[in-house]
């Protein structure tokens, strides 16, 4: 599985614990470049074979996983910890082993990824929608990412307010991290969500490969390069059973299960779907709109006394949903 974020090297816990983890137990992910290789890659018959469709259990702990993944040692540890900062890959349930060293492949990337998968090349840009999805809202990993996304309500920010965010909540958390590592992971992230404007001369050639989430078009920088803002309404490329998933998953983790949530909680709500994908209340409202046609009427649009709220009716399949958009009916 040759599915590597490098830019993506963030801080935040979330939960907390993680944070001393993430800053210090993959120094060779730090300045890594903003490269995300395509999962599957056309091998020949003989020699390394790269691809999603060879994660088995010990994959990332065998003596010949180096061979079998055909990059050094550092790079397998930098794949197994982004498959598992993009959800790509959890804890097996065979127990008659370490569990640690035993991993399989998610749901989602089972069905996104593998032979026959939805979009084993990443050729849709629904596919990195659900990708930043699954990085910004990831439950057991923190990054920097679900601070900038997910908690985060203001319309811009510098790189100095990040990394006094980032400060001000490893703090908060008791935690110490040097403020080298925290630059340099503020500008990691940053290169993932904005292109860069270094000249060939400058750039190593690791750097030129651009991250495909830059096609999302989530942050726009200023002219002189010091501010940044977060492009916030309709997201054109962002198609309505994505969303849905990301619904789904947001009413799931709510504590009260109740199956209403008002339009401001799913805009700004933390680790909502507005929040995470920089929507303003119109386009949000759409998407809703879009879900009631699309799936019969589950999901709709409620206002009473003035309220707006989404009434889902009943618990739905997201993953169902997603395949009925990749098999093409729901797809443009």
């Amino acid at each position: 599985f040759t599915v590597i974020l490098n830019a993506l090297f963030m801080a935040g816990p979330y939960p907390a614990h993680d944070l001393s983890y993430l800053l210090h137990a993959h120094p060779e992910l730090r300045g890594c470049p903003s490269a995300f290789v395509p999962p599957v890659q056309h091998q020949p018959a003989q020699g390394p074979h790269r691809g999603f469709r060879n994660i088995f259990p010990d994959l990332f702990f065998r003596d010949d996983a180096l061979v079998s993944l055909g990059v050094g040692k550092n790079m397998v540890e930098s794949i197994r910890y982004w498959c598992k900062v993009t959800q790509f890959i959890e804890a097996s349930p065979d127990t008659s082993k370490n569990p640690s060293r035993r991993l399989q492949p998610t749901t989602i990337a089972r069905k996104l990824l593998l032979n026959g998968g939805w979009d084993p090349y990443l050729e849709d840009d629904a596919s990195l929608w659900l990708i930043h999805w699954l990085i910004a809202t990831n439950p057991s990993i923190g990054t920097v990412c679900q601070l900038l996304f997910s908690r985060y309500n203001r319309p811009d920010f510098t790189r100095r307010e990040v990394t006094n965010l980032i400060r001000d909540f490893i703090a908060k958390e008791g935690m110490k991290v040097s403020d080298k590592v925290i630059v340099r992971d503020v500008d990691c992230l940053i290169r993932t969500y904005v292109a860069g404007n270094e000249s060939k001369k400058q750039m190593v050639i690791e750097d030129s490969f651009a991250c495909p989430l830059l096609q999302l078009n989530l942050i726009q920088p200023s002219p002189d390069g010091d501010l940044y803002r977060f492009a916030i309404g309709p997201k054109p490329s962002l198609p309505a059973p994505v969303f849905a998933y990301a619904l789904s998953e947001h009413f799931g983790r709510r504590e009260n299960r109740i199956e209403t949530m008002s339009i401001q909680e799913c805009l700004y709500g933390e680790a909502s779907p507005g929040q995470v994908f920089k929507l303003d209340e119109n386009s949000l409202i759409d998407y809703v709109e879009e879900l009631e046609d699309i799936m019969g009427g589950i999901v709709i649009l409620d206002e009473t006394a003035g309220l707006k709220q989404i009434y889902r009716r009943q618990s739905f399949d997201p993953i169902a949903v997603l395949d009925n958009y990749y098999g093409g009916s729901s797809r443009n």
